[in-house]
């Protein structure tokens, strides 16, 4: 059985699912590593929320321009026919319903795709919402992509959330290290499944799981 997923691997998995074509933004954190496994002819066209269509890959060495970043403050490369704008444009093409697919990380999601990941609640927490409930309302697919358990080692995948809501059942498919979840009609179906068995996978989650035809590890 395949160990879990670590982080590049992860982010090549959800690169891969990926529809050729897609208009898609990446949220800061892990979702921005995405941006660094498309495939050659995959096509996909990158938005970032300061103000950029056409985003490449991460920049490395001599390709770094301080001035080029994603919103993460992140350097990156551009691809031919990129374009700017401003960043009312920007938020303009976020909740105008644009963008096929958004990539978002997440303290919690419910298993009826409710997203929590802007604040803890915790007194001493600082909020970070940025563009997340544009882009969480805006967008026609989102998908997640986290850790499946917290450092406490409770899952982040729970029943209901109890952090302050970011968006309203808008997930479909959440990417974890060690599985892949659709959500759908408030069911959760396991489609992947890494280093664990769908036994351990639910006696560590409040969620009833259904398992799709095929999966490794039932």
């Amino acid at each position: 059985m395949n160990a879990p997923l670590t982080r590049a691997e992860l982010a090549e998995r959800v690169a891969a699912d990926i529809p050729p074509g897609s208009f898609v933004n990446l949220g800061i954190g892990q979702p921005t590593l995405v941006s660094d496994y498309f495939s050659p002819g995959q096509d996909v066209i990158l938005h970032t929320e300061n103000g950029m269509l056409g985003m490449g890959r991460q920049a490395v060495g001599d390709e770094i321009d301080d001035d080029l970043i994603n919103a993460g403050k992140i350097p990156v490369t551009e691809l031919p026919g990129a374009s700017y704008f401003h960043h009312a444009d920007s938020f303009a093409i976020m909740r105008g319903g644009h963008l096929d697919v958004c990539v978002l990380g997440a303290f919690q999601v419910s298993a009826s795709g409710d997203l929590a990941n802007w604040h803890t609640g915790e007194p001493d927490a600082i909020p970070a919402v940025g563009g997340a409930m544009d882009l969480a309302t805006g967008a026609k697919q989102i998908f997640i992509m986290m850790n499946l358990f917290g450092k406490d080692g409770r899952s982040k995948l729970v029943p209901v959330c109890d952090y302050p809501v970011t968006g309203i059942g808008c997930v479909s498919r959440v990417y974890t290290d060690v599985a892949v979840f659709e959500l759908a009609d408030g069911r959760v179906t396991v489609t992947d499944i890494f280093g664990v068995t769908v036994a351990e996978l639910q006696s560590r989650l409040d969620v009833p799981l259904d398992v799709a035809p095929g999966v490794a590890g039932t």
